[in-house]
């Protein structure tokens, strides 16, 4: 009986009462989110944009500095953990947007003077943006399970849910912003829509700045974060999560989940939107699937409570995306006409939003709770392994054919589910994860 209403506390955490002499850590989630909201539903629209409007102008300028930015993001995520670890999660997050603002200013003027070397920084800025996100939030849901004696994995379940079900319904915003400033169907819109757009877009980052700057510090040294007196030991600390097992199981599932983002971002709107919808449908797709995400996110983060839970969701969103990508191979022509041709990408993307809410959500609730004592580090290789996932989808969209990118993300999709298997199999056995 105390455990069910332990899990019935846990399903809904983020109303407990805040801790004596300081704010709810539930408050700094619900500031973390609304910050994200703002910055990405300007840069996930931007993001979408990329691969169709900038390879209209600039030949294949888009396509070409999104594969920068991603590869920049792989090689700085190596390093990331040391340096949040050194300035704290909160400074992390605030240094790591103006990455996001400079991109976005690249784009008023979108030339490889400009473009290239504003991807290359953000690569760097978002490394230290994402592991710093990591770090915070799990140290806000163990923090606020500890003093609310909730149990950690639905809790994780429960702050996850809530920060990826915001981050999310960027697509949905950001996209439906630029739906509704680029109406000129398959041009993208005029030169001066764009630029509006891009405003607008500058605007959401500061506001959502601004939030960053209201979050409370979190002493990490406090728990159990290590410092680093020799490069050698910092070196040792990045790579420690690689000498486990249940890492280097986990890695195959987190290099699909780049992947399958990647595929949204420079294939399915460029290959499977764009043909029948035009530029301006991009945002209109792109919010379905935003939709979708976001719906998913929130379920799924009340539904998880441990790694027998996540592997029955991750199960769900690989059985969907599976039969996305099935059809796609054998039945799909591009472009379909009709009713049922514009019906297509928009249930499309619902099906592959389902998805990727799965794979956040379970993903960090995972590392939160498999890796506590070296949470940035492991954090650092979710987005190693994932940026280097998305950068090889954009370095290889120009050059290869729909069916051949169907194919890779297909093998991709059955060998991280399998490895994901056999990881709940290891854990299992061996009882390291606490109830």
């Amino acid at each position: 009986m105390d455990a069910h209403r332990d899990e019935e506390a846990a399903a809904s955490p983020l109303i407990a009462a805040p801790p004596a002499g300081g704010r709810s850590h539930a408050v700094d989630a619900h500031l973390l989110s609304s910050a994200f909201l703002f910055v990405f539903s300007a840069y996930s629209a931007a993001q979408n944009l990329e691969t169709s409007v900038n390879t209209v102008r600039e030949g294949d300028l888009g396509t070409v500095s999104m594969g920068i930015l991603y590869t920049s993001f792989t090689l700085f995520s190596v390093a990331a953990s040391p340096v949040v670890t050194r300035i704290g999660p909160k400074r992390a997050l605030v240094v790591g947007s103006s990455g996001y603002v400079l991109f976005i200013l690249a784009n008023l003027v979108p030339t490889w003077y400009t473009m290239v070397p504003a991807s290359l920084y953000l690569g760097f800025t978002a490394s230290i943006i994402w592991v710093g996100q990591g770090t915070y939030l799990t140290s806000a849901a163990l923090s606020h399970a500890r003093e609310n004696n909730l149990p950690e994995g639905p809790t994780l379940g429960s702050f996850n849910g809530e920060f990826w079900g915001m981050f999310a319904s960027t697509q949905v915003i950001g996209n439906l912003i630029s739906l509704a400033l680029l109406r000129n169907g398959k041009d993208g819109g005029s030169v001066t829509g764009k630029n509006v757009l891009f405003a607008v877009f500058l605007g959401c980052m500061i506001v959502g700045i601004v939030l960053m700057c209201l979050l409370s510090k979190r002493d990490e040294k406090r728990d159990n974060a290590p410092t680093h007196s020799s490069f050698g030991a910092m070196l040792k600390y990045i790579v420690a999560p690689l000498k486990d097992r249940r890492m280097l199981l986990t890695i195959p599932l987190i290099a699909y989940s780049g992947l399958q983002q990647a595929f949204v971002w420079a294939i399915f709107t460029k290959s499977i939107v764009t043909p029948v919808l035009g530029i301006s449908g991009v945002g209109g797709a792109m919010a379905i699937y935003g939709a979708a995400d976001v719906v998913c996110s929130l379920i799924a983060g009340r539904l998880t409570s441990g790694l027998h839970s996540a592997a029955f969701i991750v199960s769900v969103g690989a059985i969907l995306q599976a039969v996305v990508l099935f059809w796609l191979l054998l039945f799909y022509s591009s472009p379909m006409s009709g009713l049922l041709g514009a019906a297509i990408p928009l249930f499309i993307g619902a099906l592959w939003g389902v998805g990727d809410g799965v794979l956040n959500t379970q993903l960090s609730a995972l590392l939160g709770l498999l890796f506590e004592d070296v949470k940035e580090a492991a954090f650092a290789q979710l987005k190693v392994w994932q940026s280097g996932a998305i950068a090889v989808i954009f370095f290889l969209s120009p050059n290869i054919t729909l069916q051949a990118m169907l194919i890779l993300m297909t093998t991709g999709l059955f060998i991280s589910f399998g490895s994901f298997m056999f990881l709940t199999l290891v854990v299992e056995k061996s009882s390291t994860v606490r109830p």
